[in-house]
């Protein structure tokens, strides 16, 4: 008999459950995962005890309601939170996402037939051990993900299922099944009745898989963002994907990932694609700053200095690359110099993990140059370490000072702050209050 070490919670709630004369099981993907040898995150139950003998059982002040008309009561139990659902079967789905009626069963293998994927259709228990009645367990160990019973049927029932197949397949590094993917291709008009915020949700956890291009169907990508063109413009696409899986796959790049993939779409189609979306503020700003940055654009910080040394450097994305300005007199200086100012004026206009995502996108796009990015990302990382003066904040001298200094107010002092900042992030002058009080004195004078 397979065994799962359960977790200690969701086994005394099960052995509650059983010395109540209920059945009852860990379900679905804390199965599945235990069975990949994973630590799972979540704990999900199901009983043939109703919502209401749940709650009786455990008691309210250990109980959240959270969903009695589908069956399911949240338990909390050392710390942690336990979705107990009653076995049910599920009624028509007029509306492609949601089901009209549930009715609750007495077999967990009647639960377990309304679900999408095999190898999250599977139940166990300590006494019965695995629940397995469609394979589950074998596609697992052939690195499988296919549709429990008919895939269409599945699809019509939950169009989001169609994104959550590619979101599953590319965790696991998974094949598809072959009808699981002709269903999944063929019904993907169907998305357009599932709400952004899921789409969104989907999208991501797509992206953070650990090499997603491969599992982003140009089918269904063609529905939820029609505006890459990914089947009109196959090679492009191509692209696009062999660019995502070349960022490191974290949490932290998924925005350096989306942003990898609406690179066609330019920093004005980016916005209006997340908006779409309805993506948060902050990863809108933090997804189109990069398109901008990495886009090849004036407003790009990846320069270099047009001078006569001949040295590797990061190059926005494009063929055309504007030189940095020259500020008071400021002239090339030796390549460690160029990648420090680089670095600085960066931090002036971004957070480290803006910068960290930006060099990981532009060295994605342009491989040639990942040991150029890789310098730059680390030398704004030791400037970060420093506390480095890369920000008018972050002067030894304030406005006040200035004024005091003689310097007027109004629109002039700004600029000699920014003029300061400029000496201080080229090296001419050090960031100490008597330098830039004496820097100023002789801009006024000038």
């Amino acid at each position: 008999m397979t065994t799962i070490k359960l977790d200690p919670g969701a086994a005394l709630l099960l052995d509650a459950l059983h010395g109540a004369g209920h059945a009852a099981y860990a379900v679905g993907g804390c199965v599945r995962d235990s069975l990949l040898g994973l630590d799972p995150h979540d704990w999900d139950l199901c009983t043939s005890a109703r919502p209401e003998q749940v709650m009786a059982l455990f008691g309210e002040e250990k109980c959240i309601p959270t969903g009695l008309q589908h069956g399911t009561v949240t338990v909390k139990q050392g710390g942690r939170l336990y979705e107990t659902t009653t076995f049910r079967t599920e009624g028509a789905y007029s509306d492609g996402r949601h089901p009209d009626a549930v009715c609750f069963v007495p077999d967990v293998r009647e639960d377990l037939a309304r679900r999408d994927f095999t190898i999250n259709a599977m139940a166990y228990s300590a006494e019965e051990g695995l629940i397995d009645p469609f394979g589950g367990r074998d596609d697992l160990a052939a690195h499988l993900v296919r549709a429990v019973g008919e895939p269409e049927r599945r699809f019509e029932e939950d169009a989001l299922r169609i994104l959550r197949l590619y979101r599953f397949a590319a965790r696991f590094g998974f094949a598809i099944d072959p009808a699981t993917g002709a269903a999944a291709r063929a019904l993907g008009p169907h998305l357009d009745c599932v709400s952004a915020e899921r789409i969104q949700e989907e999208l991501l956890k797509l992206l953070a898989a650990p090499r997603p291009g491969s599992y982003l169907e140009p089918a269904v990508l063609a529905i939820i963002l029609p505006e890459l063109e990914p089947e009109k413009q196959p090679e492009r696409f191509a692209e696009l994907c062999r660019t995502i899986d070349r960022i490191e796959p974290t949490a932290e790049n998924v925005p350096a990932r989306l942003a990898a993939l609406l690179c066609p779409l330019g920093e004005a189609g980016a916005r209006k694609a997340l908006r779409k979306l309805k993506c948060s503020n902050a990863l809108t700003d933090e997804v189109t700053a990069l398109e901008r940055e990495a886009g090849g654009g004036a407003g790009s910080f990846l320069l270099g200095h047009e001078s006569g040394h001949s040295i590797a450097r990061p190059i926005a994305c494009g063929n055309r690359v504007p030189p940095q300005r020259t500020v008071l007199g400021e002239t090339p200086g030796t390549p460690n110099t160029t990648l420090t100012v680089q670095a600085k004026r960066l931090l002036g206009r971004y957070e480290l993990p803006t910068i960290q995502r930006l060099t990981a996108l532009c060295s994605a796009r342009h491989p040639e140059q990942t040991g150029a990015f890789a310098a730059l990302r680390a030398e704004a990382e030791q400037l970060t370490a420093e506390n480095a003066c890369c920000r008018v904040s972050q002067l030894a001298v304030n406005g006040r000072d200035l004024m005091a200094a003689g310097v007027r107010p109004g629109p002039g002092l700004r600029q000699v702050l920014n003029a300061l900042l400029e000496t201080v992030i080229t090296g001419q002058t050090p960031n100490e209050k008597d330098a830039l009080l004496a820097a100023a004195a002789q801009f006024s004078a000038s």
